[in-house]
């Protein structure tokens, strides 16, 4: 697949033909310069073609330490892998003497280049921009509009002799799947025969064996609150310098990510690590441009199989991170508590103790979150972290066969019977598993809405007890059973 890496000097429209060509508001657009700061790639298309798009950061002529250097080096590496540069500048404003010394320095790279004039949506901008682009000495230049799509065929014929004799054919497939409908959930009651443990289609290659967790990367959401290490484990377990890193809060804005292979304990298995924005108050969050970090955060959580909520092991689980903690659950997550910087804690055995006290005390409705105490600067016990990610996960996927579980019912429902009904027995008469991800199981009774919370929750506490799903998100549903004495 053709890799096109987009670059260009700050706010001359990089994110918006990104989200173009990728056909999904993936990178965060504002009229603010340098929103972007880590380079990011997605999988696109022009016209009948897909191609790999790499958005980058800003090109500031900057070489000390200071942040608008640390995105140009991000840039620089996000051109390694492309196998060509689209260079965009702003037709509008016309060029800058910063556009010509990045043209310069484009020439030198070794790389095809396109030069794409874009914001030409009026004849008189693109005329005058058309004649001073070709001063930049990178060939004949592409009127564009990223904000309308104009200019597509032309990007599209510049390109066509990059594009590789045969592009591998990639089929999608939803992530998640969903089994069954509200007919054919209800048409199970009763049916021994049926067992979700057995389904082909549901098979998962958690159970196959210890090579492979699944065929497809496991996604992994870095999330937490601003500074909490997110990038630096990230870059840590990649063992490069892909996200920008420093002592500034809020660095990332976009949500970044990046395939990555691991291998170790005899599992080989790909993940795709997402770094994310840092997730503040609400009271706190004041500008648009956060407010779109923040929901692009939101997004990755849902999107992800595994969550490391990172905390500050000075800090740990505070009214944000509790928060954070709830909405992985009750989105059905596996979540993984990160404690990060925990080299600079000098009471460790207190610091485990506070908290276990705070994790058994607000988020009771899942005992044994795993967490993990580690470094990411220091790169200590990074596999742990790991590990019990991937221990959560077998978890997540397990299944329980449908005679197993009606046996358990039986035994469950004899030692505590629910409560009457307006003095008649609330009979629950058939239970089976209808998914995992996270474990997902329908019971039939007589009266579910009158089935109290508190015995729903000794059915979940039961089922984490006596088949191991500890410390993963565990689905109850409650579902009317049939009248056997019903006329036809």
């Amino acid at each position: 697949m053709l890799s096109v890496a987009i670059v260009g000097r700050p706010n001359v429209g990089k994110s918006t033909l990104f989200n173009r060509l990728t056909g999904k508001q993936l990178a965060l657009v504002a009229d603010t310069p340098g929103v972007t700061r880590d380079w990011r790639e997605a999988e696109g298309k022009i016209l009948d073609k897909k191609i790999r798009v790499i958005d980058t950061a800003g090109l500031e002529d900057r070489f000390d330490d200071s942040m608008e250097a640390r995105m140009r080096k991000q840039t620089e590496l996000a051109l390694v892998d492309a196998d060509v540069v689209v260079f965009v500048v702003d037709g509008r404003t016309g060029m800058t003497p910063m556009d010509e010394h990045f043209a310069k320095w484009l020439r030198r790279q070794k790389k095809p280049v396109l030069l794409l004039v874009n914001k030409c949506e009026q004849e008189k901008t693109l005329d005058r921009a058309r004649i001073e682009a070709y001063a930049l000495g990178l060939g004949d230049p592409i009127p564009f509009s990223a904000a309308h799509g104009i200019g597509i065929d032309e990007l599209y014929t510049q390109l066509m002799p990059y594009f590789p004799p045969e592009e591998e054919k990639i089929v999608q497939e939803d992530d998640l799947r969903k089994f069954f409908n509200e007919e054919d959930l209800d048409r199970l009651e009763g049916d021994e025969e049926f067992d979700f443990a057995q389904l082909e289609a549901a098979k998962d290659l958690s159970e196959v064996g210890d090579e492979v967790l699944s065929e497809k990367p496991i996604r992994i959401a870095l999330v937490g609150r601003p500074n909490a290490g997110k990038s630096t484990l990230m870059n840590a377990l990649l063992q490069e310098d892909r996200v920008i890193t420093g002592p500034e809060a809020g660095l990332t804005r976009d949500s970044i990510a990046v395939d990555w292979l691991w291998e170790a304990k005899g599992i080989r298995q790909k993940f795709r690590l997402v770094d994310t924005a840092g997730l503040r108050r609400k009271s706190k969050i004041t500008k648009p441009l956060e407010k779109m970090a923040i929901e692009d955060t939101l997004r990755a959580i849902r999107l992800s199989q595994i969550v490391f909520l990172l905390i500050d092991a000075q800090a740990p689980l505070e009214k944000q991170d509790l928060q954070i903690a709830d909405l992985v659950i009750r989105e059905g997550r596996i979540l993984v508590i990160g404690v990060n910087k925990w080299d600079t804690v000098q009471d460790r055995t207190a610091k485990i103790e506070e908290i276990k006290f705070i994790l058994a005390d607000s988020l009771a409705q899942i005992p044994d979150i795993p967490f993990v105490t580690f470094s990411a600067l220091r790169e200590q016990n990074l596999d742990q972290l790991m590990d019990a990610g991937i221990k959560s996960y077998r978890i997540w996927n397990k299944r329980v066969s449908t005679w197993k579980i009606n046996r358990w019912l039986d035994t469950k429902t004899s030692q505590y019977p629910p409560p009457l009904v307006g003095g008649r027995p609330n009979k629950l008469r058939y239970m089976s598993q209808i998914n995992t991800r996270p474990p997902t199981f329908a019971v039939w009774a007589s009266k579910p809405d009158d089935l109290p919370a508190t015995y729903k929750r000794y059915l979940i506490n039961a089922l984490r007890e006596d088949y191991g799903l500890n410390g993963v998100p565990i689905r109850l549903l409650l579902r009317k059973s049939k009248n056997p004495y019903a006329t036809k």
